[in-house]
């Protein structure tokens, strides 16, 4: 039970550095290899608060099935790895287990992101914006080919704003 609280080093590679408060707020999940939870996802959306005690209050939120579908939240708790640049976090839905989350690629701007595992069995593609052009889709598609990613679970998550 206590290996689900453990953490070893990511072996998928995260950027080097991630300015914290930079990276808060919200997110758009453009395209993502989900979890169970998020299969057949409409307009998800990742929110990010760093809170006094370090860590970051998560608000996810989607429709499932459908653009009318009622809308389902969940609250994990993400905890930056120490000596990762702020890169390798966990995150926490229910105790003790922390599931991997690693921000792999970020943008300049922190407009757009990666989210990756060393598993190679989630990813994410998120932006502040509800779509991107598709040119930086596909360079994202690429990206996540040349971390070692089958993409044949990967699914664009339909996204219609404002609700």
């Amino acid at each position: 039970m206590l290996a689900g609280c453990a953490h070893q080093a990511p072996t998928i590679a995260p950027v080097e550095a991630v300015e914290l408060p930079r990276f808060m707020g919200t997110w758009y999940v453009i395209a993502h290899i989900p979890t169970f939870v998020e299969r057949d996802a409409y307009n998800a959306v990742e929110r990010y608060q760093l809170d006094d005690d370090g860590r970051i209050r998560t608000t996810y939120t989607q429709r499932k099935g459908g653009f009318d579908a009622d809308e389902s939240t969940m609250h994990p708790i993400g905890r930056v790895v120490p000596g990762t640049g702020d890169a390798v976090w966990t995150m926490q839905f229910v105790w003790p287990i922390r599931a991997e989350y690693v921000i792999t690629y970020v943008d300049a701007g922190y407009t757009q992101t990666i989210i990756g595992r060393s598993k190679r069995d989630h990813a994410w593609i998120m932006a502040r914006t509800p779509s991107i052009p598709e040119a930086d889709y596909q360079a994202h598609l690429q990206r996540l080919r040349e971390m070692g990613y089958s993409l044949e679970d990967l699914r664009r998550v339909p996204q219609r704003w404002p609700e």
